[in-house]
């Protein structure tokens, strides 16, 4: 049991003694640093049962854990908080316990046996990933990493968009305007030349819009009436009825997407355990609302749309079909998740990451699942979050003005590189060494900057700012790391086993660290709960500073005994892994030297 665990029933067992009542649960918190003490009860909570004055009540308490808890060797009392400290024993003790642990902190076992599918990236395939893309892509992943950690069986997945207007407006485009051109004649990624052509797509709708307007049309009418878009409306009927010279240059466009998006996605360092195509997944969707026209959970209107209503659960009307009987997006979201429990059947749960401007479409796609019968729909989690801008301003792809998720990543290893050389911290590397550290301190400071913000908040990300060598960063992290190996490098002893009864009072920064170290398993936990990286990504920043602070303060490898040498090269080492194992599930990867 934890240590939580175990005041927790003394504890409890006090309060039976002392009053006769029972409680549910015992709140702790850490210990104030102004005060004695290596964890606290809060009394205040406890007021709502017990009589008396927070003072008397904590001494009782404190008194009988004393007296029953053989690591509980002192307690004092401020206010309503009893704070509690704990025998260095207990804290060698338990290191000891873990030391050999190299998966410590990760848990093994699942608790309701039945898996989750995250879905994260889930693009368009008529453009390039962008910044947008990747905070997405960081988070799900990073998500799906912390559930594996916590015990949970994952499956990663997404959905590809590879159908709708948006795409045949690049189809047309590069159908009009690209004379043949290929990734291989114009030396172009595919997902960048498609995504080109979606841009030149909305220059000529602009065009053509503005055209309308001065021949004495209203800009809604213009905007409805321009011809390249009533072609691509047109060419979208073709597709859905299987036009084979449309399919065929739809298979052409996809297929350079899909090159393109394979290279982005290992330069980032995601991967996908199965691929969902909406091209494939609307069509089951459509067999639903035909199913539930039927059961009376969709209403067909006059002009043959398809609904559901919504409003008496707080909402509105929902489209699940378009009167041409065309599918919306809802009616492929919907095929989407009966497609998936058809193959995974172990899945009991599925985690959507989209941006928080989709919210309302995915309370009502899960209300709409629990209205077709479906159990798993309570289950079906949004991993909302919000936008990422520059300090230029916000995004938009039809525009162009987009950060291309590939040139970012190769401006964050060019920025690391410049500060790296500018530190002078890389004598006797090789060249090739310099640029393989360059890509893993500068994605690793992309990757930490995003994930050490909750995921509901807004980021305003600054490249240069999170390759700082100083404060809450990827770099500082793994500056820390590389320090820890370059001392156990020079230990020219063995620590790999425990000192058996080991008898030495502990320093309080050896004591402040292993504390630290004892939080990582429940904060993996609770990351699990929230689905949040962030929890992870901020632990281990204070764990990286308690160990600084201990590093300034003790010394490792000059101690006076060999116990201590050891205890401490041991300690480090610890602390290293742990920095290892909490960044592998954040997707970051840590450099031996720097």
């Amino acid at each position: 049991m934890s240590l939580q665990e175990i005041l927790s029933v003394h504890v409890k067992q006090a309060i039976q003694t002392s009053y006769n009542l029972e409680i549910d649960t015992v709140e702790f918190q850490a210990t104030r640093k102004e005060f004695a003490g290596d964890i606290t009860v809060v009394i205040f909570p406890m007021l709502r049962f017990i009589k008396g004055n927070p003072v008397q009540i904590g001494e009782n308490i404190g008194n009988h854990l004393v007296k029953h808890v053989e690591n509980v060797k002192a307690f004092n009392v401020v206010k309503g908080f009893l704070n509690i400290e704990i025998s260095d024993v207990y804290f060698t003790h338990f290191f000891n316990e873990t030391l050999e642990d190299d998966t410590y902190g990760f848990s093994n076992v699942n608790n309701d046996g039945k898996a989750v599918m995250v879905e994260y990236s889930s693009p368009n395939t008529n453009k390039p990933l962008h910044l947008g893309h990747v905070r997405n892509n960081l988070l799900g992943y990073s998500v799906a990493e912390i559930l594996k950690a916590s015990g949970k069986k994952v499956y990663k997945t997404q959905i590809i968009n590879d159908r709708g207007i948006h795409i045949c407006k690049s189809m047309l485009a590069w159908e009009r305007f690209g004379n043949g051109e290929t990734p291989e004649s114009t030396g172009l990624k595919g997902d960048k030349l498609v995504g080109n052509y979606y841009v030149k797509f909305d220059q000529e709708y602009k065009r053509e819009v503005a055209d309308l307007i001065a021949e004495g049309k209203t800009e809604d009418e213009a905007k409805k009436q321009a011809p390249i878009l009533l072609e691509a409306q047109n060419m979208l009927l073709k597709w859905e009825a299987g036009d084979e010279e449309t399919v065929a240059l739809w298979e052409k466009m996809n297929s350079w997407v899909y090159k393109g998006f394979d290279i982005t996605y290992k330069n980032l360092g995601v991967d996908f355990d199965t691929l969902y195509y909406e091209s494939k997944t609307y069509l089951l969707g459509k067999e639903f609302v035909d199913q539930g026209l039927k059961t009376g959970v969709f209403v067909k209107e006059k002009d043959g749309s398809v609904w559901c209503d919504l409003t008496d659960e707080g909402l509105d009307k929902k489209i699940v079909q378009r009167a041409d009987g065309t599918a919306v997006y809802m009616t492929q979201d919907i095929g989407t998740a009966i497609q998936r429990i058809k193959d995974f059947p172990d899945v009991g749960g599925m985690v959507y990451t989209v941006g928080n401007e989709q919210d309302y479409h995915f309370k009502v796609l899960f209300l709409i699942l629990k209205k077709l019968g479906f159990d798993w729909a309570k289950n079906l989690y949004h991993l909302s979050y919000g936008m990422v801008d520059l300090p230029s301003g916000k995004m938009k792809s039809r525009e162009g003005t987009v950060v291309d998720a590939d040139d970012l990543i190769g401006e964050m290893a060019k920025t690391a590189g410049e500060i790296s050389e500018e530190l002078g911290k890389l004598d006797g590397y090789s060249e090739t060494e310099k640029q393989e550290l360059y890509k893993t301190i500068g994605l690793g400071a992309l990757k930490y900057f995003i994930l050490k913000v909750d995921p509901k908040k807004r980021i305003l990300f600054d490249p240069k700012e999170s390759i700082d060598f100083q404060g809450n960063t990827g770099p500082f992290i793994q500056y820390t790391y590389a320090r820890i190996q370059s001392i156990i490098r020079k230990a020219n002893f063995d620590y790999s086993k425990p000192v058996k009864n080991l008898v030495r009072s502990l320093h309080s920064k050896e004591k402040e660290l292993i504390k630290q170290l004892q939080l990582f398993p429940e904060v993996i936990q609770n990351a699990a709960v929230q689905h949040s990286p962030a929890l992870i990504a901020n632990y281990t920043y204070d764990l990286v500073k308690e160990f600084n602070s201990f590093y300034q303060n003790v010394s490792i490898l000059g101690a006076d005994n060999d116990l201590d040498k050891v205890f401490r090269v041991q300690l480090s080492n610890k602390v290293a892994l742990t920095i290892k194992n909490a960044f592998h599930v954040l997707g970051i990867q840590v450099p031996e030297r720097m």
